[in-house]
């Protein structure tokens, strides 16, 4: 526990580092994508590190079949593993950011925005 504290005060007095590896972050979290899909492909999904999505993708099978209710749970379903493997993806760039900062590992930073 002391040592934890100890990195956050050795930290504290070095707050340019940490907007540095910050504003690195978001600019790198940013950029990352991952996709999800549904229905044996017939709907993908894909959502950047702002957890945003970027394309949405529909196959012609899935444009046909008429049931628009299974096209929408679909479309749920594809973004919400889209959005669970762009936060993973975040997840690992966030310990590589507090490693960088000498941070205790499972120490993550709040993220304003994400």
């Amino acid at each position: 526990m002391f040592n934890q504290l100890f990195s956050v005060m050795k930290l504290m007095g070095n707050a340019g580092k940490i907007q540095q590896e910050m504003a690195a972050f978001q600019e790198r979290s940013a950029q990352l994508t991952a996709e999800g899909d549904a229905g044996a492909g017939m709907v993908r999904v894909k959502v950047n590190g702002r957890m945003l999505v970027v394309n949405v993708t529909l196959s012609d099978e899935a444009m046909q079949g008429g049931d628009r209710e299974l096209l929408e749970d679909l479309i749920a379903a594809a973004t919400n593993q889209a959005i669970d493997n762009v936060r993973i993806l975040v997840a690992e760039e966030m310990a590589k950011m507090t490693a960088a900062l000498g941070l205790p590992a499972g120490m993550n930073l709040p993220l304003p925005g994400l």
